[in-house]
């Protein structure tokens, strides 16, 4: 039209650092969880999370480089783009130094802070310049900068593990996480699957702690886009969650309890335990965990498992019975993976090392020990629960295990297990078998005991003086 103003450019979608400060920015404000925020990233996706999770693997020796480089302390925004950048400089070494600097500075454009481009420029190339002497430097800093853990967490792996192992676990949490692959029956062989994908130029190895059921994926894969995806022939979980299942071990037929079962991988590999016979409950509180786990059924053909939203700390066998259609008031096997610090899992969760402390590890073993008690009153008679977390931490394993086998008698320990990451080459994870009595031995009677007397000493003798 004639006289109209011209329309305004197309704004340019932001760069993908972008995209990662921004996550990590309100990560540093809020605590957001960096992997839900990463969810909603449509570009560039992967290289997104790669970026944000080294950033919080590595916050405390970022800050330390910046110390050393930076004038002065940045706000929230500039500090979240100088670690994006950092990270790609000294720790993923695919990214050409050029790429990191340049497009890491052009982010600060693209996010409201074109004021400091000037600061982000000089600080990343001086890193650059640096970056033997910040290295060198570097090794002799405390172990907290240098590993990026916690006081707190380091001193207690030091105490339990000894200072060799712990620092090899803080190192083994600081690399990316692979992504494993976990064939379900009908599927092809581990070693005919990874040929597939290899042939395709996806790498792919049988992962050394169970080679025939998992793959352990290169870099860069997208198991969306693998063949047999939508045809549910494998599952998208480390090996580490494959042991509480297996040792809870369903037979078909049984009546079995997923009490947390969100997002599935563990139910899974019940369903295929019990072939698909016998009655699976799975269980989950949170209305959006039970949408991803129901995807997930869907998608591997675990269609015969009745799925619902509850609260297991508020299950009971009334409330069981009064469900339409009545649900088993008692169980002949329960699982119960229960909410934990996920210190076995940060790789995956790098925040969550951030978050550790001792007022939440308290709460959360007063959590589990709430969970444990309200589920053991569904397994039945002669039955068996297995309780599981993804902890290395005492207190919500073993301690939680034999306090509640203190308070309840009628059960007995078969099992523990405790995975340790830099051995196991998996997540971390714990899971302990119990038995539940078929029925109370009766007591035998209780003899009277013969009462105990003072021998009083002999006047003048050296042990009257001695109690004189």
């Amino acid at each position: 039209m004639t006289g109209s103003a011209p329309l305004p450019p197309p704004q340019a979608a932001p760069n993908s650092r972008a995209v990662a400060a921004r996550v990590l920015a309100r990560w540093m404000r809020t605590g957001a969880f960096p992997d839900r925020q990463v969810d909603a990233v449509e570009r560039d996706r992967a290289f997104v999370m790669e970026m944000v999770y080294a950033a919080v693997r590595r916050r405390e020796t970022l800050d330390w480089m910046i110390r050393q480089i930076a004038p002065r302390s940045p706000p929230v925004e500039v500090r979240a783009l100088l670690h994006i950048g950092l990270v790609q400089l000294y720790f993923m070494d695919r990214v050409e130094a050029f790429a990191a600097v340049h497009e890491t500075v052009d982010a600060a454009r693209q996010t409201g802070v074109g004021w400091a481009a000037r600061m982000v420029n000089a600080v990343l190339r001086e890193a650059q310049r640096r970056r033997n002497d910040l290295l060198m430097w570097l090794r002799r800093t405390p172990p907290t900068v240098r590993l990026s853990h916690p006081l707190e967490l380091l001193e207690r792996w030091e105490s339990e593990y000894g200072q060799t192992r712990a620092h090899r676990l803080c190192e083994w949490n600081n690399e990316p996480a692979a992504v494993c692959l976990r064939l379900r029956p009908g599927a092809p062989s581990a070693d005919d699957y990874a040929r597939r994908l290899s042939a395709i130029g996806v790498e792919a190895h049988p992962h050394p702690f169970a080679p025939s059921r998992f793959l352990r994926l290169g870099r860069g894969a997208h198991p969306p886009a693998l063949p047999g995806f939508a045809e549910g022939w494998f599952y998208v979980q480390d090996p580490s969650t494959c042991i509480a299942p297996d040792m809870l071990a369903p037979a078909p037929g049984e009546t079995v309890l997923d009490a947390c079962a969100a997002p599935g991988g563990k139910t899974t590999i019940l369903y295929e335990s019990m072939e698909g016979r016998g009655a699976l409950l799975a269980c989950d509180h949170r209305a959006d965990r039970l949408e991803r786990l129901r995807e997930n059924l869907a998608r591997t053909g675990c269609h015969a498992i009745r799925v619902i939203e509850a609260d297991a700390d508020r299950l009971d066998a009334a409330g069981l019975a009064a469900m339409d259609p009545p649900a088993p008031a008692a169980f002949d096997a329960v699982l119960l993976d229960v909410p934990c610090t996920n210190t076995g899992v940060l790789r995956r969760r790098p925040d969550a090392r951030w978050a550790f402390g001792r007022e939440r590890l308290a709460a959360l073993v007063r959590a589990q020990a709430s969970l444990l008690r309200r589920v053991a009153d569904l397994v039945r008679p002669g039955g068996r629960l297995v309780y599981s977390t993804c902890s290395l931490e005492r207190e919500e394993n073993q301690e939680q295990t034999r306090a509640f086998l203190k308070d309840r008698p009628d059960f007995r320990l078969k099992a523990e297990r405790l995975l340790f990451p830099p051995d196991s080459h998996t997540d971390g994870a714990y899971a302990a078998l119990l038995l539940r009595e078929a029925a109370l031995p009766s007591s035998p009677p209780r003899r009277a005991l013969p009462v105990a007397r003072r021998v009083l000493p002999r006047a003048g003798s050296k042990r009257a003086k001695e109690d004189a």
